[in-house]
């Protein structure tokens, strides 16, 4: 049995027992998934509340939020825990982030936090590609860098980006990315495949330059 299947099986395991009213599973639950949570939180937090904050701090919020909202999951959510929990997160790192630096953000279910100041989907995903693109050694440059690559990803639908966003850096499947975007998987599969076409595309120059 694969660990997706192990992990499937505990989750269906527990949630039958918080169905059926024991709400203390509801910490190993979200224990469950709480690796991929944290890679969420640590992806799309804006550096300035990273400064100040830490990713296991959003956690810990959340749960005790989630923990106040868990009938509402009961009996009115139809997603799936994971893609719930998901929310939570997002909308407490929101509400952390509203606090703690002041700047507005897109409302979480639209899953992408718009600022100035680096917590939108292109400028996570130019944080974590510029790595790929420049060496430690190429620090000074990489800061130009980083604005020129933020401004070529943005040029891709917000959709697009938050696929690849999704599926590489959040660990998501094909379902549960649908699920959060609210599209057939079909559509997340055909979407992701051009995305990542579009992607290469954009990152070619880039790697062209730093070869030469």
């Amino acid at each position: 049995m694969s660990v997706s299947q192990t992990l499937g099986a505990d989750e269906d395991a527990l949630l039958a027992r918080l169905r059926k009213g024991d709400r203390d599973v509801l910490g190993e639950l979200f224990g469950l998934h709480r690796p991929r949570l944290w890679r969420m939180v640590r992806f799309r937090m804006d550096r300035r509340l990273l400064a100040r904050v830490d990713p296991d701090d959003v956690l810990q919020e959340a749960f005790l939020v989630g923990s106040r909202r868990i009938e509402s999951f009961l009996t009115e959510s139809e997603a799936s825990l994971f893609v719930w929990l998901r929310l939570i997160v997002m909308q407490t790192l929101c509400d952390m982030h509203r606090h703690h630096v002041g700047a507005k953000m897109r409302d979480a279910r639209r899953d992408v936090p718009l600022d100035a100041g680096g917590s939108r989907t292109s400028v996570c995903l130019a944080i974590q590609l510029a790595g790929t693109i420049t060496s430690p050694s190429q620090a000074a440059a990489g800061i130009e860098l980083l604005g020129r690559l933020e401004q070529a990803i943005a040029s891709m639908a917000e959709i697009d980006q938050e696929i690849i966003a999704l599926r590489h850096f959040e660990d998501l499947t094909n379902l549960e990315t649908a699920e959060v975007l609210e599209i057939t998987p079909q559509a997340a599969s055909n979407r992701y495949v051009r995305a990542i076409g579009r992607l290469k595309e954009i990152l070619k120059p880039f790697r062209d330059v730093q070869e030469k």
